[in-house]
């Protein structure tokens, strides 16, 4: 960078709404950055908060907003395994993504922090992680430096919707889960602070160009059971589903979701990586970006005292002590 970070620089945020953008905001403000916030719904006023009404899929009609901020942190994305949703997918995060870059070289952006997956580097290939790929061509081939973070699978608060990482979690803590992955799979799994904090590290650490992966502990999937299990209260299954059985449902539950426009009960795209050990290696950004994970038995522990707290789901077991 030209020169060094000045407290309250303005920094341009998509997805500030969501999961992990919601969190990347809150470590922005902390940080003494001032932030223009893109939202496709009112929201309420809050200190060092700017918000800015459009939507990605049509970036002129607020590419000015862009002008007078120093940086921008895309994070907003579609994140879907429903066939329905592979056209919108491209659009918002691939198509919009490119006319974005493009508005943040018009207005003199200085640096890009673009918030990619772990899954580019091979683990999944369904729609949303082909779309995250080349999100990441579409960020690289722009006129204005990008650095690229690629969170593993954040859990922890404030994980509305859920994310599938968070729907795992309250389905398990619904005691939705009888029996364990069909696979001897595992993942990496992140809390979603820690995703946050990396990203401002980013800002004024990360080397244009360069790709960031940001993870916290891999973990098999009888381990992630065998805690939420504990957090919880509710039993560990000790049934193990067939793969062949889980793959013929995963398989007509697509089918049927192609027929009816119906969101997956069992996406096959999950199916398919229960076999797979999902794990990263986050050394680099250790190593430049001064980032250190931290425990993923107390992010996932926030996670189910937030659904519990918001009463998200019912029947949540008793927590542990």
């Amino acid at each position: 960078m030209a020169r060094e970070m000045a407290v309250g620089d303005r920094v341009f945020l998509t997805g500030a709404t969501g999961f992990v953008g919601s969190h990347i905001l809150r470590e922005l403000l902390a940080a003494g950055y001032t932030v223009r916030a893109l939202t496709r719904s009112i929201q309420e006023d809050r200190p060092g908060v700017e918000w800015i009404a459009g939507d990605l899929r049509r970036v002129g009609a607020f590419a000015g907003a862009l002008r007078g901020c120093r940086y921008l942190v895309h994070c907003a994305a579609l994140y879907s395994f429903a066939p329905r949703d592979l056209a919108e997918i491209r659009s918002v995060n691939v198509d919009a993504t490119a006319g974005l870059m493009f508005a943040a070289h018009l207005a003199g952006i200085e640096r890009v922090v673009l918030t990619s997956s772990s899954a580019t580097e091979g683990h999944a290939h369904s729609g949303y992680h082909r779309s995250k790929l080349d999100q990441e061509r579409a960020a690289f081939a722009g006129r204005v430096p990008v650095v690229a973070l690629l969170p593993t699978a954040p859990v922890g608060p404030g994980d509305r919707k859920p994310t599938p990482t968070g729907k795992l979690v309250l389905d398990f803590a619904r005691g939705k889960i009888v029996a364990k992955a069909p696979g001897q799979g595992g993942m990496n799994i992140v809390a979603v602070e820690d995703v946050a904090c990396a990203h401002v590290a980013a800002l004024s650490r990360g080397r244009p160009g360069e790709r960031y992966v940001v993870g916290g502990e891999n973990l098999s999937m009888d381990e992630i059971w065998a805690l939420l299990a504990e957090l919880t209260g509710q039993k560990m299954p000790t049934w193990r589903a067939p793969y062949v059985a889980a793959l013929a449902a995963g398989y007509f539950d697509d089918l049927r979701c192609r027929l009816t426009g119906a969101m997956p009960n069992v996406p096959l795209e999950g199916v398919r990586l229960s076999r797979e050990r999902m794990y990263a290696d986050s050394s680099k950004a250790r190593r430049e970006l001064g980032y250190e994970p931290t425990s993923v038995r107390a992010a996932l522990e926030r996670a189910v005292a937030w659904y519990r707290d918001n009463r998200v789901s019912r029947n949540l077991g008793a927590r542990s002590a």
